[in-house]
């Protein structure tokens, strides 16, 4: 069984006069790094909300449809409940970081889960350690950089040990040398821990290539929705407006230049020059 799947989900916020996300319907695969992406306010965040609970159990509005999470039916369950299951990482880290130290911060969740001391201890020494924030633990978090904030944020949601991890644009406030830090961050943890990624993003050239499964939406639906080469590759995804990678790009041009490159579209520089090394391997 997935661990999200969602059937027809429609979702209007309230005093909206049309829906932010509509008919949508995906299966997600335990322990898959899913991308979505598409244009700006095309219902990304508005999805990501759901999977949580926050819609619709914080935003009101009107939900139809259906939304499975970790075998949970999201509108059944309260926000607690599904917290221990999926945990949100949001565009801003400073929207969740608010105590006077790091170590806090990330114990913040487990104590209101009601986790014993001890085991609240290891699980934040565990989380500070994976995200490489550790010497940080008794700073201040809004003494630290946007790339170490952000690594806090992530690291208390990993404290709490959820099966699902949504990340909301962590970097949109973060340079291109940050950002790829902080997705490297977040693929390891995937690939390591097994932790499902669903990962919301605009930056394809930085990240298509962790992904197992990508997701485009447009105008609240789901336009497009399976394998990262072959989505990518697909004249609908660039009519869409959808930032496809560089190195997809180039390889497409070299090919319609007669240059003969084997295997899958690549969707990362690294890919590209191995096929290109291949192509002109003893030539």
């Amino acid at each position: 069984m997935p661990i999200i799947e969602t059937k027809n989900l429609t979702y209007t916020y309230p005093g909206a006069e049309k829906p932010s996300i509509k008919d949508v319907s995906i299966k997600i695969e335990k322990g898959e790094f899913v991308l979505i992406t598409g244009p700006s306010g095309c219902g990304k965040t508005t999805l990501c909300r759901c999977f949580n609970g926050l819609i619709p159990h914080f935003y009101q509005g009107k939900l139809e449809g259906e939304i499975t999470v970790a075998g949970l039916k999201v509108p059944e369950h309260p926000i607690f409940e599904l917290a221990t299951h999926v945990g949100l990482v949001f565009q801003n880290p400073e929207n969740q970081l608010f105590t006077l130290s790091v170590e806090k911060d990330v114990a913040f969740g487990l104590e209101n889960l009601g986790v014993p001391r001890e085991e609240m201890r290891k699980r934040v020494d565990w989380a500070l350690e994976l995200t490489g924030v550790y010497p940080l633990r008794e700073r201040a978090p809004h003494e630290l950089s946007g790339g170490q904030q952000q690594r806090v944020a992530i690291a208390s949601v990993l404290a709490m040990q959820p099966e699902v991890i949504v990340l909301d644009e962590p970097t949109s406030f973060l340079d291109p040398l940050g950002a790829k830090k902080i997705f490297e961050v977040i693929s390891e943890l995937n690939r390591k821990l097994g932790i499902t990624t669903v990962l919301v993003e605009h930056r394809l050239d930085l990240t298509a290539k962790y992904a197992d499964h990508i997701i485009i939406m447009d105008g609240g639906k789901v336009v497009l929705d399976g394998e990262p080469h072959e989505i990518l590759n697909s004249e609908k995804a660039r009519l869409i407006g959808v930032g496809i990678p560089k190195a997809t790009r180039l390889y497409k041009m070299l090919k319609t230049d007669g240059i003969n490159l084997s295997g899958k579209i690549p969707l990362s520089s690294e890919e590209l020059a191995e096929k290109i090394r291949e192509a002109f391997k003893g030539g």
